[in-house]
């Protein structure tokens, strides 16, 4: 008897280990659905076409996303709802897409905040509230791509002024500071979605191969962090296990997945468990914390920056601020 199809929907999927991630499911018996957000559909589309794999097991939907517009990830999530129905489930949540640039100088989006913490962090953010329910429906599980980078930003207090667009930080600094970011947002979800969902966050391990080191010219690995240095194949194999692992730690906080297979302690994620700070930078929908007058809370706020219909008075230029919460 065959086995139901089992729905990814994934970010990050068109090129470097989310790629050869999807490759990889793509060769197993199991069958899959897969919805991927990409900037370059057709692109994207003609990478997956030379792939070789069973038609008639799997199915690949290549939809637009452009991560850098929150109005963008709106209309995708309404694309993967329409496309899913009533009927099917999403098994497998995969936020991996990132870039590493800095924020030298101003970006052209309009937002207070570079374009690598809009990317690698609050519009995946946002993706996951927009699908909230049909996962929580699902069961499914929700896989953070992090990064053991998060070790280089040693005082959390620093993030708000380096992720400012044109802060002037560079992408060796700006990268761990929005993947910081990136896990205290898992963690917030993994409490917000006890019980409903599985929350997990992975590093993949170092990947030289893949486009990241685009954003950080001059890049070199020092001689200690060779032991870590993966192939594409290895850090999708990764990514892979977060699917699949369910030995999971009696801390409920333990949620990191290392490259060689290990759950990281406390110690070494200590960085990122402090639940104050977790909130400070998940924003939520609905009524903001407490009921007080900081919109910044809203993502109803941060989505319509440039929309002020149904908005408080207040609100209109906090929203086209793309405001974030401060506490």
């Amino acid at each position: 008897m065959a086995s139901a199809a089992k729905t990814v929907v994934a970010t990050g999927a068109s090129s470097g280990i989310g790629f050869e991630a999807i490759k990889q499911l793509l060769e197993k018996k199991q069958p899959y659905k897969f919805i991927l957000g990409a900037r370059d559909v057709a692109g994207t589309q003609a990478a997956y076409s030379k792939i070789d794999f069973d038609k008639n097991q799997h199915s690949v939907a290549v939809l637009p996303l452009e991560l850098s517009d929150l109005k963008g990830v709106k209309r995708f999530s309404q694309q993967v709802l329409e496309m899913l129905g009533q009927a099917e489930k999403i098994d497998y949540l995969m936020l991996n897409a990132a870039r590493s640039h800095g924020a030298e100088k101003p970006g052209t989006h309009g937002s207070k905040w570079c374009e690598t913490y809009v990317v690698n962090h609050l519009s995946q953010h946002y993706l996951v509230h927009l699908l909230r329910e049909k996962l929580v429906a699902s069961s499914a599980r929700i896989v953070f791509v992090s990064s053991g980078a998060i070790g280089g930003v040693k005082d959390p207090s620093t993030l708000e002024t380096t992720l400012k667009d044109g802060s002037g930080a560079n992408g060796m600094v700006v990268y761990p500071a929005s993947k910081l970011v990136g896990l205290l947002g898992a963690h917030w979800w993994r409490r917000q979605l006890t019980g409903q969902c599985t929350v997990v966050a992975v590093s993949p391990g170092l990947i030289p191969e893949t486009g990241l080191g685009r954003g950080m010219p001059g890049l070199t690995i020092p001689p200690e962090f060779m032991k870590d240095v993966r192939s594409v194949p290895e850090g999708a194999g990764s990514i892979l296990a977060a699917f699949s692992r369910t030995d999971f730690p009696e801390d409920p906080d333990r949620i990191f997945l290392t490259s060689w297979g290990e759950w990281w302690g406390r110690e070494e994620i200590s960085v990122s468990l402090g639940k104050e700070l977790q909130d400070k930078w998940s924003p939520v929908q609905g009524r903001n914390r407490g009921g007080g007058g900081n919109c910044c809370l809203k993502l109803e706020c941060i989505a319509k920056r440039e929309v002020d219909i149904g908005l408080p008075r207040g609100w209109k230029t906090c929203a086209r601020q793309l405001a974030m919460p401060s506490t």
